[in-house]
This record gives structure tokens, sequence and C-alpha cells, in this order.
């Protein structure tokens, strides 16, 4: 059961915003511990004088996608779930960087969870699960960005109103998929809770084709 974020907001949320119902997206869970240390001073670092949702949203991200390395692009390092332990290797796999951001917005007390896209894998064989972020933003409402890390051939950025994710989720067999999630999904977290190994888990990668 997720336990409500104990350490107080360093801002308060907007006006219009109802806090009740974004509750669940500032909470704390055993993958998105934001009231971690480690996770509330990184998260202290990057709003360092930032005032704006919006300023906040694009520090977090922008340093998750480009200072915690993918796992899967490196080729090695541990297989990271917590978001506390995404911090501490500095490496995760999409979901997982997903669970560091996730934490470090709710952290600075921004409305943050997950959502996912199934996506043709990059050997045209088989369809897996992929995992980004969704951010409640005051200006606009819920925004999502993936913050996997990009290479060459991809190239995600955080540019609201506009969605500029590493992959559009549109060709065929492909889906964008609409649930935004407070937690993880268990079958993400099952998956890398199990495999130990940067080959095992990109061997078996989850596919899903409805939620």
């Amino acid at each position: 059961m997720m336990q409500a974020i104990s350490a107080p907001l360093q801002r308060p949320l907007p006006k219009p915003l109802d806090v009740a119902k974004y509750d669940p997206f500032l909470a704390d869970c055993p993958q998105i511990d934001a009231t971690h240390p480690a996770i509330q001073d990184q998260a202290e670092i990057l709003a360092f004088r930032l005032m704006d949702d919006e300023d906040i949203t694009r520090a977090c991200y922008e340093w998750v996608r480009d200072e915690v390395a993918h796992t899967g692009d490196v080729g090695e390092g541990p297989v990271t779930c917590k978001a506390s332990d995404v911090l501490e290797h500095r490496t995760g796999f999409c979901f997982a960087k997903s669970h560091l951001l996730a934490a470090l917005l709710r952290a600075n007390g921004v409305p943050a969870g997950m959502t996912y896209q199934r996506l043709r894998a990059d050997d045209g064989t088989r369809y897996v699960l992929h995992g980004l972020n969704v951010v409640h933003l005051p200006r606009l409402g819920w925004y999502r960005m993936d913050a996997r890390g990009n290479t060459d051939g991809v190239d995600a950025q955080f540019t609201p109103p506009n969605e500029h994710l590493a992959w559009t989720g549109k060709e065929p067999g492909e889906i964008n998929f609409d649930p935004v999630w407070a937690t993880p999904m268990k079958e993400v977290v099952e998956m890398l809770e199990t495999y130990d190994t940067v080959k095992d888990v990109q061997k078996n990668m989850i596919d899903i084709v409805q939620m």
C-alpha cells in the first residue's frame, strides 16, 4: 500500500490543483521512494532556485535523461528498479529511469506517474513494453516525456505543450497506452526484480497488448 509523503513539500501546490485527486501521484511506494534521503537531496539540488513546476520538471527530466545511463545502452551494470537504487548506481532500464524521475518530481511536490508504450523491438521480430513518465503541469495538464536517454536515432526532449518522445508508438502493432499509473505495473517490477543481468532482462522483456 502506498504511503503518503511525510516530508513537507518544498513549495505549495498550485491553487487549481485538486490535491486529494493527485495524492497517489505524490506518494511513496516501494519502487518510487521519494522520501528516501538521497532522493530528497538530489531533488533539492535540481530544483535549486526554481519555483515554476515546468522549470523543475525540465531540470529533473534532463538530469535523469542525460546523467543516468540506460543499462541496455551501456550493456552492463546492476539491474535496478527502486528509484533510490537507480540514483545510487546511476543506471537503469527505461522503466527504472521512469521510477527515478517520478520520485524526484514527487519529492519536489510535482505530481508524476508512469505510462507505457508497446513498441516493435530493434530486431523487428517481436514487440516489447517501454516505460516513460507523465507529469501534471499546472498550465497544461498531463504531459508525457521519455527520459530513457538519447542515442543515435533517439532524440527525446521536454518541449511542452508539444510532446517529443523517443518513439511515437504509432507504427503497425505499436500502442500508446492511455492509463497514467501512480505505481509501476507489477509485471514490470517482477521482471526487474527477477533477472540479474542485462542480457536476461533484454531476452525476457515483457509484451502487453492491453491494460
